[in-house]
């Protein structure tokens, strides 16, 4: 596959958006106007403006007054005083002093008291257009089917465009029935015994996007419907009608509205508004299908992507094989936009049973969960792509899942250059003790969520039992085993917010500091390191997507994508470090949120 491959964009230095320059107007008869306006548009090339209206000159240096409170995150795991940026890119790093000395004159910006510069932060795994949609209607919290009817019949009372217009298809998620005290799926009924939800076409996604519950116009509109399908479920009842729950491969027959640029748009934006809020200067996008790339391409091609896509190419098992005829896209869109992977759905979620496992679910004897692929068709295709130089990153829950998946990793990388190809294993959930050895010496990378560790901590050993329960998440013991982590939140799935999964990973508790194993963590022997969680979002992900040698840390040469944090976490006490607020975003040296 070739290395530098690039479409749709210039590639380039950084466009400026139109909010963030600075416009100057002034009338064709006036000449010292257009004198100081000439001059203006001349030096705008050398300025970056941020929210405030204060301009940043091309070079500049962030420093702390008496402290090194910037982190480098390289080998050393160096820590510095001031970092210095000219134009898109990290200049130099060292203490006041010798900062001054060597840039004489140069524009220092001097941190808050307390606050911290960090490498850009990164999410490994996330799903952008479908965070965007699940801000719409948000049904996560929700305590009961009554309270997330509730909410969908407020929502339709309060947008008028819907209430008017039976027709239109109502979109929500991040239901969660481990949340309620009922037990068993929610149904069709439930959503139909509400007047004015009653006969409208209504598609809920759950929390962990493995389930669809969903209204009978829902259903009726979707219909003719077939008897089973592989790797997934159409719940239905002693009757043998549907219910109103698809379970994974089945959420694929409801049939959906083709979405309008405009929506697309403002899923997007939705999406990338919170990534800046939260210090995200980059995400992996786990799972775009044709439509999602075909819109980020579109947007490639304008040069106005606001953040760094790492894409994942969505497998279908029933299209024809692409690995030998399509291109990857590398650094396009202003240097943003790269597409060189392919996501493969092995099993489903723990959270809905839909996870495969070598024995039955301890509250479920009756089954062990199924492979949404059947495993010939994973040992056909991962060695198809492995050949052609893309890079396979497979989600894989359950233990029989990763122990499968990594059979096919296993026969697929025999003579095969590991460190150019990076499979990874995106979740990489609950594994045996010798998986977890091989993951290590095939090179696979374990891609993991953190907050689904505190998130299913709840249920965890209901769904598992007392000794299985002790495979899941087991960070630490992934790390011992010599593989390599990178850390992502799954959003919509769980929060955005990567501070989030840094408090997860080194605390194993829930943010108000509890756990089924006390305060101490669950399982806090599978606590990381502090160390360990900041490389894992930040130079971690850039190995991960094959963009170390440009991001990642702030060292001198790579771009100047960085955050600054209003507190030190890798040192408050740990039921501080969800406090901290992101002081700025910054991405290409220019800040997309926030001041410096």
């Amino acid at each position: 596959m070739p290395s530098n491959v690039s479409e749709g964009g210039d590639g380039g230095e950084d466009k400026k958006k139109k909010s963030d320059e600075a416009k100057l107007r002034g009338r064709s008869g006036n000449n010292w106007l257009i004198l100081f306006a000439t001059v203006a548009i001349a030096l705008g090339s050398f300025l970056l403006t941020n929210k405030r209206g204060n301009t940043l000159p091309k070079t500049y240096a962030i420093c702390s007054k008496d402290s090194d409170k910037v982190y480098v995150v390289d080998d050393r795991n160096l820590q510095t005083q001031c970092v210095v940026v000219d134009s898109v890119l990290i200049a130099d790093t060292g203490s006041l002093g010798s900062i001054r000395e060597k840039w004489g004159d140069i524009q220092i910006r001097y941190l808050p008291e307390g606050a911290v510069v960090l490498p850009g932060l990164s999410d490994s795994h996330g799903h952008v257009l479908e965070y965007g949609a699940a801000q719409q209607l948000p049904l996560e919290g929700a305590k009961s089917p009554q309270d997330v009817v509730a909410r969908v019949r407020e929502y339709i009372l309060a947008t008028p465009e819907i209430l008017e217009d039976k027709s239109q298809v109502i979109f929500g998620g991040g239901w969660d029935h481990t949340a309620w005290s009922s037990t068993g799926w929610p149904t069709a009924a439930d959503l139909d015994a509400d007047s004015v939800v009653r006969g409208r076409p209504v598609i809920l996604q759950s929390k962990d996007c493995h389930a669809l519950w969903v209204s009978s116009k829902a259903i009726k509109d979707s219909l003719p419907l077939p008897e089973t399908i592989e790797g997934g479920v159409i719940v239905r009842d002693e009757s043998g009608d549907p219910t109103g729950l698809f379970l994974d491969n089945a959420q694929d027959l409801l049939k959906q509205p083709e979405l309008t640029e405009a929506e697309l748009l403002r899923r997007f934006n939705v999406a990338v508004r919170d990534a800046h809020r939260y210090g995200l200067t980059s995400v992996h996008d786990a799972g775009l299908d044709p439509m999602s790339l075909a819109f980020f391409k579109r947007q490639a091609k304008k040069g106005t992507l606001p953040i760094r896509i790492y894409g994942m190419s969505y497998f279908d098992p029933h299209a024809p094989y692409w690995g030998n005829v399509t291109r990857p896209l590398i650094a396009t869109g202003n240097g943003r936009l790269t597409t060189r992977s392919v996501k493969i759905f092995a099993d489903g979620a723990l959270r809905t049973g839909g996870s495969a496992l070598h024995e039955v679910y301890h509250d479920n004897p009756k089954t062990r969960g199924f492979m949404r692929l059947e495993p010939e068709i994973l040992f056909d295709v991962i060695p198809k792509f492995v050949k052609d130089g893309w890079q396979v990153n497979v989600h894989a829950i359950g233990d029989r899942a990763n122990g499968i998946v990594l059979d096919a990793f296993e026969a697929s990388l025999v003579g095969a250059d590991v460190g150019a190809l990076r499979p990874r294993l995106e979740h990489a959930q609950m594994m045996t003790k010798e998986d977890m050895t091989r993951l290590g010496k095939l090179g696979v990378i374990a891609s993991v969520q953190p907050t689904h560790a505190i998130s299913d901590m709840w249920y965890a050993e209901d769904r598992l039992g007392p000794e299985r329960v002790k495979s899941l998440y087991a960070f630490r013991s992934i790390v011992d085993s010599g593989a390599r982590i990178t850390l992502g939140s799954d959003f919509p799935v769980e929060t955005m917010d990567p501070l989030s999964g840094f408090y997860a990973a080194v605390t194993r508790k829930s943010p108000d500091g509890k756990s089924p194993h006390g305060p101490g963590g669950w399982f806090p022997e599978q606590k990381l390191t502090r160390r360990e969680a900041l490389r894992g979002m930040t130079i971690d992900p850039a190995y991960a997507s094959f963009t170390e040698s440009i991001l990642g840390s702030l060292e001198i040469g790579k771009r100047a994508d960085f955050t600054v944090l209003s507190q030190d976490i890798m040192t408050v006490p740990e039921d501080q470090i969800l406090s901290t607020r992101v002081i700025a975003t910054v991405i290409d040296g220019k800040p997309v949120f926030g001041d410096i």
